[in-house]
């Protein structure tokens, strides 16, 4: 199939209620790379240089789903140091969760370990390790 928009690359994005918040969230209890290209805009840079927009939207409703995983080595390690930054782990009831609110996988077939979390926007996001 033919690129006929001549589209180079992509950027994803998401929306919350208050940018500052999340300047904070994302920059200083995830550790991500966190730059203001203008216009209200947050742009989050990613290892790997993937880069994700944050939009403010007053009357923003997150969704009820992940909008964002974080693929790490060491999912306990991960699950730790995020605990001790003030993150609280989601359990749901349809996933086996350990104490940590891992739910853990031993097969790749049944996919990665994963552990969910929201940022103060109520944003789904995820912590996952393949098997």
């Amino acid at each position: 199939m033919t690129n006929v928009l001549g589209i180079t690359s992509g950027v994803s994005g998401f929306a919350v209620p208050d940018i500052d918040a999340a300047k904070a969230f994302y920059g200083d209890t995830l550790g991500l790379e966190v730059s203001e290209p203008g216009m209200g805009l947050l742009s989050l840079t990613l290892p790997g240089g993937v880069t994700v927009m944050v939009y403010p939207k007053p009357d923003h409703a997150p969704a009820v789903f992940t909008i964002l995983n974080f693929e790490v080595s060491d999912i306990d390690s991960a699950v730790d140091r995020l605990t001790a930054n003030g993150v609280v782990f989601e359990r749901y009831a349809a996933f086996d969760q350990d104490e940590k609110g891992i739910a853990r996988s031993d097969n790749p077939e049944h996919g990665p370990s994963i552990a969910w979390f929201t940022d103060p926007a109520g944003n789904i996001l995820a912590v996952m390790q393949s098997a």
